[in-house]
């Protein structure tokens, strides 16, 4: 990480009571969605890996005030729930950015093994109090397989939270997906929104 020349003091959303806020759009999957049923692998981790890219290429969604100070994160690796099928186990996993490995095909495999391993006990899980979550490069992505929602809210564990939240949903009949990104708005404005769903949108187009 680096230290930024940001100027705190005169940014307008500073002494908001909260500076959160989140956006829901819709991204067309198709082209993944075939790829993976076509080659076996797992939607819910290259979906994953396509929105933690997508994060990572805006420089904005990795800004944290830390003592005061405005830095950037070089990169932000995922931290996301995962269940058994039975819905009976629940565990946190924090994942390496694809960019560690030599191809996606080596992320997928290692993501899933990852998963396996937390659920079945043999590795333990991301554990990390939610009031620091700030202090270290994560981002969080939550998927909601089972609901095609239009819009969705976070609660809030502190209205100056910089860490960005994103959620997708069920991929409906149409093949498009609602993902949903909670950011601050400190440092992340409608163009840097645009940015994550253009690039979000492009990571989901490039399986063929």
């Amino acid at each position: 990480m680096k230290e930024i020349d940001f100027d705190l003091k005169n940014n307008p959303f500073i002494n908001f009571q909260s500076a959160r806020y989140s956006m829901s759009a819709r991204v067309n999957v198709e082209k993944l969605w075939n790829w993976c049923h076509d080659n076996d692998k797992s939607f819910f981790v290259m979906s994953l890996g396509c929105l933690m890219n997508a994060v990572n290429s805006v420089p904005q969604l990795k800004r944290r005030i830390i003592d005061g100070k405005v830095i950037e994160y070089d990169y932000l690796d995922g931290v996301s729930p995962i269940m058994d099928e039975g819905n009976d186990i629940y565990r946190e996993m924090r994942v390496k950015v694809p960019q560690e490995f030599d191809d996606m095909m080596d992320w997928h495999d290692y993501v899933r093994e990852l998963i396996e391993n937390i659920l079945s006990d043999s590795e333990e899980g991301f554990f990390c109090a939610m009031e620091n979550r700030d202090l270290t490069n994560i981002a969080n992505f939550s998927c909601i397989p089972w609901i095609d929602f239009d819009m969705l809210t976070n609660c809030t564990v502190d209205g100056n939270a910089i860490q960005p939240l994103i959620t997708w949903g069920k991929v409906n009949e149409d093949y498009e997906m609602s993902v949903s990104i909670t950011v601050s708005h400190i440092f992340v404005n409608g163009r840097e929104l645009a940015y994550f769903y253009e690039n979000a949108q492009k990571e989901f187009d490039s399986y063929e």
